[in-house]
C-alpha cells in the first residue's frame, strides 16, 4: 500500500525558544512552543516542546530574550479604509495645528498630483484646530477650485469638501439632508462643505457604495490595483504592531471585493473576520451568509449596526442636549422600532450583530432590541456586540452580563478624545470607556484600534486602560474605573478572539490552536502600565511563518 508524501505545509516543525512564553490563561511564563504545520502541539518547557516534536524541528526559532506572547486581535477596526487614510495626506493635529497649515500641507500634495486627481486628507479634529472649528469649502478653495478637495475628520464619520466637489455633488442651498446624515450650512443656508455619515453618498458616484441611514460612508472606491496597494500597506502597519487578527466593523461590496482578490492572489496576510454594513443585510439573508461564512483566513462573520454617532463628532445621541449645547442632542440611525426589527431578522437567522452605540440612551437601545430578538428567537451564545459601548451606565453592564452581549471599547479614543469628551457632555465624560466595573459584572470587554480613528497599537490601548490618562494629562474617573495590564492583554487577545466567535483557533498559545504569536522585546506584566507602548515588537508570526521582523532582524 502506498502512502501519499508528507504535505510540508502540515507537516512542517518549529520550536521556538530562547524567549519567556505567555501562555494561556495564566501569568506563568512557560519555555518554548512547538508547532506542527500552523498550529501549536506543545507549550512547555524547552526539552518536553522538542520530544512533542518526536525530536525533529525543521525550523528553529532561536531567541535571545523578550517574550513570546499570542498575536493581538483587533475587533473593531477598517482595514482597507486605514490602507486608504495612510496613502491620503496626513491632517492629524500633531501635524495640522490650524486651517492656515491644513490648506498649506494639502496645497503641497496637490502640486505633486497630475491634474484633476482629487486631493485628500485624513485625520483633522477641528476642536484641536487652533479656530476650534470646520474647515470650510472656501477654505479648501485655496487649494483647489478645479478638482476634489476632501479632508476626512478623526471621526471617519464625515469631513469637508471644497466648492468644485459641492457642485460635482449636486449640493445646493435647496438639498436636504438625508436620513441618517447631515449637510453642514453657513447661516446663509448655503451649504459649508461639511458633509456627514448618510450625506457622505454623495461623494462615491453614481455607481458607487451607498449606505443610506446604515452609517458613514467611508466606501470610495479607487483602481483594484490602488485598493490593493491599501490594503497591502494597511496590513504592514498591523503586523508591525504584532496585530494577527482583525475584525473588520464596516464591510461593503469594495472591502469584499479587495479582501477576496487578495484572498484569491495570495496576499492576504493577516486573519480577517469581516461585519457586513446593515445596508447589505437584505442580500446577507437572501444569500444565506450566516453563522460565519469562511475559513480561518477571510470569513464573514456578522452585520455590523448604527445606534448613533461619536463623541468626538458631537453625533452621539443625548436627548437632554450635550453640556457645552443644551439644544445640541446628536442623532440616531434609526428609530427604536426600526432598529430593533432589523436586529430581530439578523438574529433570527444567526448573525451576529455588531452595533455602534455611544450614548446611555444607544446603549440601552441595543439591550432592548437584543432582548426583545432573544426572546422571540431564543438562540444560545450569539455574542451580539456593543461597539464603543462608550458610556454604559452600572445598570446597562449588569444587563450586558445576563443578555451575553459584548462590548467591544477602544482605549485609545479616551486617551486622544477625552479631554473633549468632558467638555462635550461634562463630568460624565469620566465615565467615558468604563473597562473597569465590566469584569466584576461578568461582561468580558474586548479592545480594538477602530483604526484609521486610532493606529494600532494594542500595548498604547492597555495601558490608556490601565492609567485612563489623556494624551493632555487629564485622568478620567477614579481607580475603579481602570483595567489592569494583565486583563487589558487579555481584552486584546483570548477575549477579543472570542468576540469573533474565533476562540477555538486565535487569542492564546496553547496546543491545537493556530501558531500565530508576536515576539515582544519585554514582558508587559514586568512594565509600568504608563510606559507599555515603549514596549517593541520584533517579530510577528502567523500560522508557524513569520509574517513581519523588525528591519535587521
Amino acid at each position: 500500500m502506498r502512502h501519499a508524501p508528507a504535505d510540508p505545509r502540515t507537516d512542517r516543525t518549529l520550536l521556538v525558544t530562547g524567549a519567556a512564553v505567555a501562555a494561556a490563561g495564566t501569568a506563568a511564563r512557560a519555555e518554548a512552543v512547538a508547532v506542527r504545520g500552523d498550529r501549536i502541539v506543545h507549550v512547555g518547557t524547552a526539552e518536553d516542546a522538542r520530544a512533542a516534536l518526536g525530536g525533529r524541528a525543521d525550523e528553529t526559532l532561536e531567541l535571545d530574550g523578550g517574550l513570546v506572547h499570542p498575536g493581538f486581535v483587533d475587533a473593531h477596526c477598517h482595514l482597507v479604509m486605514y490602507g486608504q487614510a495612510l496613502a491620503w495626506v496626513d491632517c492629524r493635529p500633531e501635524r495640522v495645528p490650524d486651517i492656515d497649515t491644513l490648506v498649506a500641507v494639502l496645497s503641497e500634495a496637490a502640486r505633486d498630483l497630475p491634474a484633476g486627481v482629487p486631493v485628500r486628507g485624513f485625520g483633522y479634529e477641528h476642536r484641536r484646530l487652533a479656530e476650534r472649528r470646520h474647515p470650510t469649502c472656501h477654505d479648501l478653495d485655496r487649494i483647489a477650485t478645479d478638482r476634489e478637495v476632501y479632508v476626512m475628520n478623526a471621526s471617519g464619520h464625515g469631513g469637508v469638501v471644497n466648492t468644485h466637489t459641492l457642485h460635482a455633488c449636486g449640493i445646493t442651498a435647496g438639498t436636504p439632508d438625508p436620513d441618517g446624515g447631515s449637510i453642514g450650512r453657513f447661516e446663509s443656508g448655503e451649504p459649508d462643505g461639511q458633509l456627514w455619515d448618510a450625506a457622505c453618498d454623495r461623494l462615491t458616484g453614481p455607481a458607487g457604495v451607498k449606505i443610506g441611514n446604515h452609517g458613514p460612508n467611508f466606501h470610495l472606491s479607487e483602481p483594484d490595483d490602488i485598493m490593493a496597494d491599501h490594503l497591502l500597506r494597511a496590513q504592514e502597519t498591523f503586523l508591525a504592531a504584532g496585530v494577527t487578527t482583525v475584525g473588520d466593523a464596516q464591510a461593503s461590496r469594495r472591502e469584499m471585493e479587495t479582501y477576496l482578490r487578495a484572498r484569491e492572489s495570495g496576499a492576504l496576510r493577516m486573519r480577517v473576520s469581516a461585519y457586513l454594513t446593515s445596508a447589505l443585510l437584505d442580500v446577507a439573508l437572501d444569500l444565506g451568509v450566516v453563522h460565519g461564512f469562511g475559513d480561518d483566513l477571510f470569513r464573514v462573520q456578522g452585520v455590523k449596526f448604527y445606534a448613533d454617532g461619536t463623541l468626538g463628532g458631537w453625533t452621539a445621541y443625548f436627548p437632554e442636549g450635550y453640556a457645552a449645547d443644551c439644544c445640541h442632542h446628536g442623532q440616531l440611525y434609526h428609530s427604536a422600532e426600526e432598529y430593533a426589527e432589523i436586529v430581530r431578522r439578523a438574529h433570527a437567522a444567526g448573525l451576529q450583530t455588531a452595533t455602534h452605540a455611544q450614548s446611555p440612551f444607544a446603549i440601552g437601545m441595543v439591550l432592548d432590541a437584543v432582548e426583545k430578538a432573544q426572546a422571540d428567537v431564543p438562540r444560545a451564545d450569539m455574542r451580539h456586540r456593543i461597539e464603543h459601548c462608550g458610556l454604559p451606565t452600572d445598570e446597562q453592564i449588569t444587563r450586558m452580563a445576563g443578555l451575553g452581549v459584548v462590548p467591544v471599547m477602544q482605549p485609545q479614543h479616551h486617551l486622544r478624545t477625552g479631554d473633549g469628551t468632558l467638555t462635550a457632555i461634562g463630568d460624565l465624560g469620566h465615565r467615558y470607556n468604563p473597562a473597569g466595573p465590566c469584569l466584576p459584572a461578568g461582561v468580558p470587554v474586548v479592545f480594538s484600534s477602530d483604526a484609521p480613528v486610532a493606529p494600532p497599537a494594542p500595548l498604547e490601548a492597555v495601558s490608556a486602560a490601565a492609567t485612563r490618562r489623556t494624551v493632555l494629562g487629564t485622568v478620567l474617573g477614579d481607580a475603579s474605573l481602570r483595567l489592569p495590564v494583565a486583563d487589558g492583554l487579555h481584552a486584546h487577545t483570548a477575549a477579543a478572539a472570542r468576540a469573533l466567535h474565533r476562540e477555538r483557533s486565535v487569542g492564546s498559545l496553547a496546543p491545537g490552536l493556530l501558531a500565530d504569536f508576536v515576539v515582544l522585546d519585554s514582558d508587559p506584566l514586568d512594565a509600568d502600565p504608563s510606559e507599555l507602548a515603549s514596549i517593541g515588537v520584533r517579530e510577528t508570526w502567523i500560522g508557524g511563518s513569520r509574517a513581519w521582523a523588525a528591519p535587521g532582524r
